[in-house]
């Protein structure tokens, strides 16, 4: 890992309606199909449009363009189209797209966050400039908590006293851009009466960091996600292990991908920990590693 941490990432770029240009991180997807005969799935949500067989499973597929608030593809844009299918938050999901285009490197530097006046419905995570094209990157996690509506279960989560009173006494920072993702770790938190500290880029927790170091109270445990415009969770990890001003907090880098690569980089930044999510007994545990190792690491 270089000095600067540059994260690049690929995009595969596809279409939905129109000449518009929407992006998905290459690390999401497992394998990009044409389109087969589907099998039917009764009772699903009406942007299903039935399941593909890959490697032997039967896999959903979500017409990407319904799911989002276009005109769903009619039977013949279906057959002209292709299947991306991916492995999200511990999901394998295919998405009908109308057309996949090309694979690109970008910086996530050089991503921007979406106008706020997009407003929390849209399904847009950061905006890329492309040669003068602007890619829209998918916000999948909002796509999928839209087509498969899910609550995190917080009655299940079992903590001692002691736990409880090690994780209060805890600063905590959490770093997501994806709105549904933001609302898991809240109300995770929320529901044991944990306080916290929340961000949407990485860009803000540094700001956020350093401005806790400055009142006395460092952050004792961040954890982040990694794929975000400005500065990505890589980058913010390797930033604050490279300061000589910053105490040094517990790093848990928390994310959809289900991948190797993304383990291997978070421990190549100084990560403690990663995790996929979304797990909230998991995610506590984490947290609760964190807390006793900087206990542990306290003067006696």
């Amino acid at each position: 890992m270089s000095s600067k941490a540059k994260q690049t990432q690929k995009l595969l770029l596809f279409s939905l309606a129109g000449t518009r240009k929407f992006g998905i991180g290459t690390l999401k997807i497992r394998e990009i199909l044409p389109f087969q005969r589907l099998s039917r799935l009764p009772h699903s949500h009406p942007a299903v449009v039935g399941a593909a067989m890959f490697r032997g499973s039967a896999v959903p597929v979500i017409d990407m363009a319904a799911a989002v608030g276009y005109p769903p593809l009619d039977a013949g844009e279906q057959q002209q189209g292709s299947i991306i299918v991916t492995d999200i938050q511990r999901r394998e999901v295919g998405f009908l797209v109308r057309s996949v285009q090309q694979i690109v490197e970008a910086d996530w530097k050089q991503v921007m966050p979406p106008p706020k006046a997009l407003g929390s419905n849209a399904f847009v995570t950061g905006l890329l400039n492309l040669e003068g094209d602007f890619i829209q990157l998918m916000d999948v996690e909002l796509l999928l908590s839209r087509v498969y509506p899910t609550s995190v279960d917080t009655d299940s989560l079992a903590l001692t006293e002691v736990q409880e009173e090690t994780l209060k006494a805890l600063n905590i920072l959490l770093v997501d851009d994806s709105q549904v993702a933001r609302k898991q770790l809240c109300d995770v938190l929320d529901s044991k009466d944990i306080p916290y500290l929340v961000t949407t880029n990485g860009d803000d927790a540094m700001a956020a960091i350093n401005a806790a170091n400055r009142d006395g109270k460092p952050i004792d445990i961040l954890v982040s996600d990694i794929e975000m415009p400005g500065l990505d969770g890589y980058e913010l990890a390797f930033n604050i292990r490279d300061s000589d001003t910053i105490p040094q907090p517990y790093i848990i880098l928390h994310t959809s991908l289900n991948s190797e690569m993304s383990v291997s980089y978070a421990n190549q930044v100084g990560a403690n920990e990663a995790l996929t999510k979304f797990d909230a007994d998991e995610l506590l545990q984490a947290i609760l590693r964190g807390g006793e190792q900087l206990q542990g690491k306290q003067p006696a």
